[in-house]
């Protein structure tokens, strides 16, 4: 019977994959034998060293609660818009004209009857309210009289606009089905009429002969300044009674509310659709929301959160200055000592690495103990008081990975220095 010859590849194979085990407890016993001569010099020199982290611990924290700060101020400042109207979307007629009999023209303004269908048509409404604006002259019991802005509205309208009622109430819907004569201040007009909030509450004004009972007095959730259709002598009414004023039911704006903010712009899109189909098409309205104020006021606090992060990282470039620094002064010290280590057998490549890893691991060890404060920091302010502090996991990503390239980048040239000298030279030297 014939015998098999043993494939000579096997003993081959078996001392490739002999040799590719050596060489990788090798590699694994260099990388421990660094890291140890990395701590034993740490240990030797702890004051020096302590004292080059302390620049890379400031930096990496800084990077994390200027990033924390950013995020701050933009959250403030997005709820701060968003309280004028949360998800509101308003309405506004801006030109176009219908032709009467008569060869007159009237503006074609939306009308109550437009909100409804808005209303029946688009999910998600859960609040709306037509503006009926006009200025009149108010008298009031002791003769005084003033120029007011008067807004007919409905009783949603404080849930739209997300008025603040300072004392008294808001007028509801049985008022404003029963066309009740009562009306909600404005605090500037109450402070300059009455006194204040508390003494306008069940005083009455007049407008064009007619008695209005105060009943309310309210205030916008965020100062506006002027801009929006609330002014410091605005009177809210009915918009049932408001009417009766102008005698038609037309209004210049309708102000509508969706659930959540994903909705705004599809819905804002849809109730422009159904307004120009109830109109002439040569009528202009526009849909306007806070969306888009939302959205570049976001780009302006990123960009800032950005400039200051990059502010923040030059304190890690000057940290790594003195990382090159005391790892220059560190080999310059341990001369002796990689004479005697090249002597023994060491290569240019061990050296190199032995002093890169110790740049690399004082950077990386500041950056830890700076990522963790940073960290901390808002996380213990969030956990004492009621203000919730929004904190970035990128932004100690970046802090550890920037302590790392600084320790490599900085470390490099001490390193080099190191590898690069002679072992004859470096055995003599005293």
């Amino acid at each position: 019977m014939a015998t098999v010859a043993s494939s000579p590849a096997r003993p081959a194979q078996r001392a490739r994959t002999f040799e590719s085990t050596l060489k990788s407890a090798k590699t694994s016993l260099m990388f421990s034998e660094t890291i140890n001569l990395a701590i034993d010099s740490f240990k030797a020199s702890k004051a020096r060293f302590l004292l080059t982290m302390l620049g890379m611990v400031i930096g990496s924290a800084s990077i994390i609660l200027v990033v924390t700060l950013g995020l701050t101020g933009k959250d403030y400042a997005l709820n701060l818009i968003s309280s004028i109207g949360p998800n509101m979307i308003e309405m506004q007629f801006n030109g176009g004209s219908v032709a009467g009999p008569d060869n007159t023209s009237t503006p074609d303004f939306m009308t109550n009857a437009d909100m409804e269908a808005v209303k029946s048509a688009v999910p998600g409404i859960i609040a709306s309210s037509p503006m009926l604006e006009f200025h009149d002259r108010i008298s009031m019991g002791s003769g005084l009289t003033k120029d007011a802005m008067l807004l007919g509205v409905s009783p949603q309208y404080k849930q739209v606009r997300n008025l603040k009622v300072l004392s008294g109430r808001f007028f509801d819907d049985q008022d404003a089905i029963s066309h009740a004569k009562v009306a909600v201040i404005v605090k500037s007009l109450a402070r300059s009429l009455f006194g204040g909030s508390e003494g306008a509450i069940g005083n009455t004004l007049t407008v064009s002969g007619i008695p209005f009972l105060i009943v309310g007095v309210f205030e916008e959730s965020v100062e506006t300044f002027g801009q929006s259709e609330i002014s410091d002598q605005t009177i809210l009414i009915p918009y049932q009674v408001a009417r009766y004023f102008q005698g038609t039911d037309s209004v210049k704006q309708i102000f509508f509310t969706v659930a959540n903010s994903s909705q705004v712009e599809p819905a804002a899109k849809r109730i422009l659709e159904i307004i120009k189909s109830r109109h002439r098409p040569t009528s202009v309205y526009t849909a306007f929301t806070l969306t888009q104020v939302l959205h570049v006021m976001a780009q302006i606090a990123t960009m800032l959160t950005i400039v200051l992060t990059l502010a923040a990282a030059i304190t890690l470039i000057v940290s790594g200055v003195g990382i090159m620094n005391s790892m220059l002064a560190n080999v310059q010290a341990r001369i002796r000592e990689i004479g005697i280590r090249k002597a023994l057998g060491a290569t240019r490549r061990e050296i190199l690495m032995q002093f890169l890893t110790e740049s690399i691991f004082l950077s990386l060890s500041g950056g830890v103990v700076g990522t963790v404060i940073g960290l901390a920091i808002p996380f213990t302010v969030t956990f004492l008081t009621p203000v919730k502090v929004p904190h970035s996991w990128m932004s100690a990503v970046v802090a550890l990975l920037t302590s790392v390239i600084v320790g490599v980048i900085f470390g490099t040239l001490p390193a080099r220095r190191a590898a690069e000298l002679d072992p004859v030279t470096t055995l003599k030297y005293e």
